[in-house]
């Protein structure tokens, strides 16, 4: 018998999931650098190729041991796009701890509260996972999620590149605070993740079919999703969509190299995504 911690799904027990590659996790933070570089090569087009906002209120949350400054690339380019962009304001992600938590569902609730209209959350690795759970606790505050390698599929035994340092600060946390669920959202949402991913397994950030989620992939690091060019083309894609209404995301012209065909995640194909 295997000594390996199993987690038992719909199709049985699957072994748990390893972190990445340890040469994919030493590359994180060249490759983010060069994403970065590139966002400000390419800003000028992105600019002219991301669809006007209609004002609509956007929260961004960063990963974990990330906090604002993270997010400021993208908040900028989505502020001078249209929409009225929020931090969340709560310093360094640190984990899902009670007053993380709470704040960030009275942060969601003033926002919503304030301004008479929902809220589209774009969450970050770990701040994604937040956003999954708000919208699953207040759906009608929330108007879409997007997440950007967010392992949303993690499961008790399943390890990341970062999950020892988050024992390590959590140690009294149970093992998902935040309750986990891996069916569909109540409200539109699009996962978006890169197969070169050196923090977490891609295949746990992906969503399975369901006529309002995506997964859109694209090309780049874990660490650079944030200032990515063709993840921000993609989200301000996704935003510019009217309220109430869903359509699976199609590359801009000119733009389908930088996408590679997506997947979806299939519970019978045990640990991966069906390609």
């Amino acid at each position: 018998m295997s000594s390996r911690p199993e987690r038992r799904t719909s199709a049985g027990v699957r072994p748990a999931v390893r972190p990445p590659s340890l040469l994919l996790g030493a590359l994180e933070q060249q490759r983010a650098l060069a994403e970065l570089v590139g966002l400000g090569v390419s800003l000028p087009l992105l600019q002219r190729r991301i669809p006007g906002g209609d004002g609509h209120p956007v929260l961004i949350l960063p990963g974990f041991m990330a906090d604002d400054w993270s997010t400021v690339a993208l908040r900028s380019v989505l502020r001078s796009r249209g929409y009225e962009v929020h931090r969340w304001g709560l310093g360094r992600n640190l984990g899902p701890r009670a007053a993380t938590v709470e704040g960030l569902v009275r942060r969601l609730e003033r926002i919503h509260h304030d301004r008479g209209r929902t809220v589209s959350l774009v969450g970050w690795s770990l701040g994604g996972i937040y956003a999954r759970a708000l919208a699953r606790g207040r759906p009608q505050a929330v108007r879409q999620v997007i997440t950007l390698g967010s392992p949303f599929r993690i499961g008790p035994g399943d390890r990341s590149s970062a999950s020892r340092l988050f024992d390590r600060l959590n140690p009294r946390l149970q093992p998902h605070p935040l309750d986990l669920e891996d069916r569909p959202l109540p409200v539109p949402s699009t996962a978006i993740y890169t197969r070169s991913d050196g923090i977490t397994r891609w295949h746990l950030c992906i969503e399975a079919e369901h006529a309002l989620a995506e997964n859109i992939e694209v090309r780049g690091s874990h660490c650079g999703l944030g200032h990515n060019p063709a993840v921000i083309l993609a989200i301000g894609d996704r935003l510019a969509q009217p309220e109430g209404s869903f359509r699976p995301f199609r590359p801009p012209r000119g733009t389908a190299s930088l996408y590679p065909k997506p997947t979806w995640w299939r519970d019978q194909s045990g640990r991966e995504g069906a390609a």
